[in-house]
């Protein structure tokens, strides 16, 4: 587990999403692993004892989670979007683009890797796309290299919510 100190930027929902895992983890995970092991301690022999074994196994990964969600919350920073230009992409902007090559359009939404959903098209500022979009304005045409090669795209708008 690597924790560092680089801050995490985060949305207020996505924030209260990972306290509301730390907290379910905590008081849900913990108790029932608890109770999973306790149970299977009763079974006698612990050295040839699978269930044993395997419950204290979902237990280190659980605690081990659960010390990488506080890290992050530790460093949680917010985002105040409303100091950012409305006319250049930056977090938590929705850029609309417009694929040269092949006339598609795609509105992204850019987030920070642990909010990143690409089935909604809210794709990471680390990612190519993402990053290449940063700080870029309306009528900016760029080109990413992508794992299947080349996108040109070129900036048709942006906007925040």
């Amino acid at each position: 587990m690597t924790m560092d100190n680089e801050p995490v930027y985060l949305s207020k929902d996505g924030r209260i999403r990972l306290e509301q895992e730390l907290r379910r983890l905590k008081t849900e995970e913990r108790p029932r692993l608890l109770a999973e092991i306790k149970r299977t301690m009763e079974m006698g022999d612990l050295s040839e004892n699978a269930e044993y074994h395997a419950a204290k196994e979902a237990q280190g990964h659980m605690e081990r989670k659960i010390a990488e969600l506080e890290d992050k919350l530790s460093r949680v920073r917010s985002v105040d979007t409303d100091r950012l230009p409305s006319d250049k992409a930056y977090l938590f902007a929705k850029v609309a683009v417009k694929d040269l090559d092949r006339g598609d359009k795609i509105e992204y939404t850019l987030a920070p890797p642990d909010e990143a959903d690409a089935d909604n098209d809210i794709i990471s500022i680390k990612s190519p796309i993402g990053a290449a979009l940063l700080g870029k304005g309306i009528g900016d045409k760029i080109e990413i290299k992508v794992p299947a090669g080349i996108i040109r795209y070129e900036i048709l708008g942006v906007s925040r919510d």
